[in-house]
């Protein structure tokens, strides 16, 4: 089956625990599709470069998976449906991605800077 990579950005006015849940459910639909999830990771709530919306934070999450196509089209339906979902974008991948994250790379190595 095809790797892909899915973020989607939900509002800032959801708490940790609903971006979770939200996760979940789609995670859950992924499975159940007779996809695997490979990794998920949440970002937190960030800055955008410009208001969407006329919001100017999101919660980013980060979803790998390897699931057929016609789950991760019924994911992007319900996500392109959700007043939750502000945004979201699938690419698809060659191989799975080895360790964490470009974007949970960045936040490590600043933490150690400021311990040093």
């Amino acid at each position: 089956m095809p790797i892909y990579e899915t973020v989607f950005i939900t509002r800032q006015d959801l708490s940790a625990a609903q971006v979770e849940q939200i996760t979940k459910d789609y995670s859950k639909i992924i499975t159940d599709m007779g996809g695997k999830i490979l990794k998920t990771e949440q970002w937190g709530l960030r800055t955008f470069a410009y208001r969407i919306n006329k919001a100017r934070k999101g919660h980013y999450t980060l979803l790998e998976t390897d699931c057929p196509a016609p789950a991760l089209h019924e994911v992007e339906r319900l996500m392109r449906n959700s007043e939750d979902v502000v945004r979201y974008m699938s690419i698809k991948m060659e191989e799975p991605s080895k360790g964490p994250s470009a974007i949970l790379n960045k936040h490590v190595e600043q933490t150690e800077e400021e311990a040093a």
